[in-house]
Parts: structure tokens; sequence; C-alpha cells
């Protein structure tokens, strides 16, 4: 199985849809996006999370691929808003662990 970052990385979407994602995310708020995206109730840590949403992107580019009726732009950019703010605060969250203080 491979890691999140990886994942991430091989994923290939069109342009404009990852430029409006990136747009969104510098507003992107975890307690009030994530709860309409994933359900309510306890939120997962952001690796999971960016499991969940991984998971119903890849069914929105089935679906857009597919030019499938039911296809929603609109949910596909919020998954993917969620996504980029999800993958962002996960690296600052690994980036905070491994800071190293002094001790005095």
């Amino acid at each position: 199985m491979q890691d999140i970052h990886t994942m991430l990385a091989e994923m290939h979407r069109p342009r404009l849809l990852m430029r409006a994602a990136r747009i969104g995310a510098q507003d992107y708020r975890r307690t009030a996006h994530l709860p309409r995206l994933l359900g309510y109730g306890v939120l997962p840590r952001p690796a999971a999370a960016l499991m969940k949403l991984i998971g119903i992107e890849a069914q929105l580019e089935t679906e857009r691929a597919e030019g499938d009726a039911s296809y929603s732009l609109t949910r596909h950019v919020d998954v993917l808003i969620a996504i980029v703010g999800e993958a962002r605060d996960l690296r600052h969250a690994q980036a905070a662990s491994h800071v190293v203080v002094p001790l005095r």
C-alpha cells in the first residue's frame, strides 16, 4: 500500500480544477468543511480524513471522466479543496513533530 504523500503526488487532475482547489484551500477550515463532506460527528485526524476524501474524489473523477449526468463540479471542487487543505495540515503537523527542541 502506498503512503498518503505518494498517493497525492500521483493524483493528476485537470489544471483548472486544481487551480480552483488551491485558491479555495486558502480559506479552508476543517471544522466548517469536513462535516459537510464526511458527515457530522467527531472529525477524523488529517491522515484518516485524507484517505476518505481520496476515495470520494476518485468516485467523482470517474463520474467526470465518463460524463455521468450525476457528476457535480461543485462537489468535486469542494472535495479537492479539502484534500489540499488536509494535506497542508498534515505536512505542518509532521514538520512540527520533527522539530527538535534543545534541552537547556
